[in-house]
């Protein structure tokens, strides 16, 4: 088993994620690809996630501009909209749809809704999205007329989120393009989702691509916050047996692709500053906890209330403080080259005026 340093791992995630070099052809497909998605629960921060590598978004940084040929923006990991490949969504659905949560009490008490409601919402759905793209109250009109309940009406109107999300991993909706401030729902078209162990192949292979070296269990915090169950994680990377070796990262064993082995084991590390804007998939992939990556006694600063990811500033792939994107001012807990932060930021200043 080989030895790769902390540094190092940085180093080499800062290069996969096009953080060091931007993608060559500034396609925004082939960059959401290789991060494993880019988080767009705020469109300007998935516009941002891609433009600092290199990739410019289909159209303006707003709900409809993200979506693009080959792009899809949906509900996947974490429950929180994904801009993802539209060829590679079915997979990351379909994972994502293996923690059943809809079929837990606690879940049914919150929503209102049962796993039977859930099937009537779908089936209407199926019918009057395909094809079309229908507004949330379009949708929730659609819905009472087909199956004459005003039960589901209060439960759409209460839980919108929560009974909207299965039905995305179930892959029958996504985001469609908007319709004035409106956000639209329309069918992604799939076909059958893959069966878990399919899609694992697809999906583990994509998150140990850009976040790697990493753990099961580090892959299941990036994918349902710790949610799945063991043997299904365990079953997931034995899918992609004979594709994955072993490395101990500072003595703690993780899995990496064994075609990225030598790659990563030559990878020296990086005495960068590269600003990131919030929600960033290099964080997110690692996630807020990693201590190698956020001072826990930091953590706040990065991970804020309501759910809210910080633009951050890195350094040596680190994260050494949070800053501005708007004031350009930062807040360091380390120092960081002052010359190094200047070139990034005038980086910055181009890439906002050529947005």
């Amino acid at each position: 088993m080989r030895n790769v340093s902390r540094s190092q791992v940085l180093a080499w995630r800062m290069r996969r994620q096009f953080l060091l070099e931007p993608e060559k052809n500034g396609d925004p497909v082939a960059v959401a690809r290789r991060l494993g998605g880019a988080q767009a629960q705020v469109a300007s921060a998935a516009a941002l996630t891609l433009a600092i590598r290199g990739a410019a978004p289909p159209g303006p940084p707003d709900g409809a501009g993200l979506i693009g040929p080959g792009l899809i923006r949906t509900w996947a990991m974490r429950g929180t909209l994904h801009l993802l490949p539209r060829d590679e969504a079915p997979a990351y659905l379909a994972l994502c749809a293996t923690v059943r949560n809809w079929e837990k009490p606690s879940w049914i008490k919150a929503s209102g809704a049962t796993p039977a409601d859930l099937e009537a919402i779908a089936g209407v759905a199926r019918e009057v999205l395909d094809g079309a793209a229908l507004t949330r109250e379009e949708l929730i009109e659609a819905v009472v007329e087909r199956t004459g309940s005003e039960h589901l009406r209060e439960a759409l109107g209460s839980s919108w989120g929560p009974l909207l999300k299965p039905l995305a991993w179930w892959g029958v909706l996504c985001h469609g393009p908007s319709r004035g401030s409106k956000v639209t729902f329309t069918s992604p078209g799939f076909g059958p989702l893959p069966a878990a162990e399919e899609a694992a192949r697809v999906v583990v292979r994509a998150y140990l691509g850009a976040h790697g070296p990493a753990t099961p269990l580090m892959f299941d915090n990036w994918l349902m916050r710790r949610t799945s169950r063991k043997s299904d994680l365990k079953r997931w990377f034995a899918a992609l047996d004979g594709e994955l070796s072993s490395v101990a990262v500072e003595g703690e064993e993780m899995y990496v692709l064994t075609e990225h082995l030598d790659e990563l084991a030559d990878t020296e590390p990086s005495p960068s500053v590269r600003l990131l804007g919030p929600f960033d998939q290099y964080v997110l992939g690692a996630g807020t906890d990693a201590a190698y990556l956020i001072p826990p006694a930091h953590r706040a600063e990065v991970s804020r209330t309501a759910g809210w990811i910080a633009p951050v500033v890195l350094h040596e792939g680190r994260v050494a403080g949070t800053w501005d994107p708007g004031t350009k001012e930062t807040s360091l807990w380390e120092e960081v080259p002052a010359s190094l932060l200047a070139e990034e930021l005038e980086r910055w200043r181009r890439l906002t005026l050529s947005s």
